[in-house]
């Protein structure tokens, strides 16, 4: 049974490794938000949002008062706007997102996700009319995220909207030029994409899920790394057993506050999503965590081994400490929020390509990296379908956030600033993909999606 001791055992994991509560995220169905009129459907939007995450922030700081258990985000995710802004008689979606910013703003929350469209086997009016209205909607709102779903396992990839989000991200990173392209960090391009995740950028309500809802997502790289140092030498038999035993602990204290946060709001609760989500912090790297189990730099031959024992023990060790185990769950690899990523990736030991086999073995994909400003959409089109065949043909969720800095080159560096990090541009091929993107259509499912 679940009690607070079992908890407060690993206060000294958040004194002295780094150990958090990454975010704790309300779900809000949008649904009954749908109105012709564009006005009337944003202020539905506000109220609806304001009045059910009225108490989330205090609550959040409540539970981190009374646990010491430091919960550093507290977000909002809604159903996805194209879904909502649907109904509405207009093209332009930029008065949703920043009906969702004011929203957010008045809740006091870090970040709000939602700003989403599902496209994965095709497009409705209002999926174009979202993807078209992001490059503004990133550009003129603070703290809304955007998040795209190209592909998926059992529909194969919308090649179309590949193209689509290749132009998007482009046009994002120019309209947002000013801030190095910093639109790009809050937009996500997903195949497979989950329904219940708590995790920014790419957060969103799914239609499968409850009026409101309460998911939380853990961390702890620090505390894994550090259980290493104990084990160094050892076989890796006995490496995944200590990052099991660890993963375990982590979850608990997921549950607990997930749990606390539940009760105190009267909202259900969801998810604890058990992911490894790194921080630009000294000690709060996955990277050190390969580096710990032998490697000489993260990104060097074994290093997409490492990553999947890390991730299936994270997965095995986590799954038995929660009563519902969800989002994402594994290890985050983005290059910027990492700083054991970006030391390897300026060294040079980390390509883009050694990225990629990583992310056949970890949560998500190829996240948080900048390439050259200079990158052609086709370029980062053709990268978003690599990365969702990837997905598709594993059955994993995968994505893509990638930034192309605009006037910058290799060997430069684009701040972000507090989580988000520092992302040293990184080089792409520029052998050309213009033709193959130009296809469009769609790939088919594998046959493995033929389950029925």
């Amino acid at each position: 049974m679940l009690n607070q001791q079992d908890i407060l055992s690993t206060i000294h994991m958040i004194d002295q490794q780094n150990l958090d509560i990454r975010t704790i995220t309300m779900g809000i169905s949008l649904l009954d938000c749908c109105h012709s009129d564009p006005k009337v459907a944003c202020e539905k939007i506000y109220d609806k949002i304001t009045t059910s995450a009225q108490n989330l922030v205090k609550t959040g700081e409540d539970i981190e008062a009374e646990f010491g258990i430091p919960i550093v985000n507290k977000r909002i995710s809604v159903t996805p706007i194209a879904l909502v802004a649907g109904a509405s008689d207009t093209d332009d979606y930029v008065p949703f997102a920043q009906a969702l910013d004011r929203a957010a703003k008045e809740t006091g929350v870090n970040f709000i996700g939602g700003f989403s469209a599902l496209v994965q086997k095709g497009m409705a009016r209002g999926d174009r009319n979202l993807i078209a209205s992001i490059p503004e909607a990133l550009a003129v709102t603070d703290l809304v995220c955007s998040s795209v779903n190209i592909g998926s396992t059992k529909a194969g990839i919308n090649m179309d909207a590949v193209k689509l989000m290749g132009e998007t991200v482009k046009a994002c990173a120019d309209r947002t030029a000013h801030q190095g392209g910093f639109g790009c960090a809050k937009l996500v391009v997903f195949c497979n994409a989950v329904e219940d995740n708590p995790f920014m950028a790419g957060a969103f309500h799914g239609v499968g899920e409850a009026e409101r809802v309460i998911n939380v997502g853990v961390s702890g790289p620090g505390v894994v790394h550090h259980a290493l140092k104990a084990v160094k030498g050892q076989p890796f038999d006995v490496v995944a057993e200590t990052i099991k035993k660890t993963a375990f602990r982590v979850t608990r204290m997921g549950q607990l506050v997930a749990q606390e946060a539940s009760s105190r709001l009267g909202v259900p609760f969801g998810i604890v999503d058990l992911s490894l989500a790194p921080t630009p912090a000294i000690g709060d790297s996955v990277a050190r965590i390969l580096e710990e189990m032998g490697l000489e730099v993260c990104g060097t031959h074994g290093t997409t081994a490492a990553l999947a024992l890390l991730n299936d023990a994270v997965k095995k060790g986590g799954v038995m400490a929660s009563s519902s185990v969800g989002g994402l769950s594994g290890a985050f690899i983005p290059v910027s929020e990492d700083e054991g990523m970006i030391a390897a990736a300026r060294s040079g030991a980390l390509t883009l390509e050694k990225l990629e086999a990583m992310t056949c073995v970890c949560s998500v994909g190829l996240d948080m990296i900048a390439v050259p400003g200079d990158t052609t959409a086709a370029t980062i089109s053709a990268i978003i379908a690599d990365e969702a065949a990837i997905g598709m043909i594993n059955q994993k969720t995968t994505a893509v956030r990638i930034i192309p800095a605009p006037g910058m080159k290799v060997g430069d560096t684009v701040e972000f600033g507090g989580l988000l990090g520092s992302a040293p541009v990184m080089p792409c091929h520029t052998g050309s993909a213009e033709e193959f993107v130009a296809r469009g259509g769609r790939i088919p499912a594998p046959m493995h999606s033929l389950k029925n």
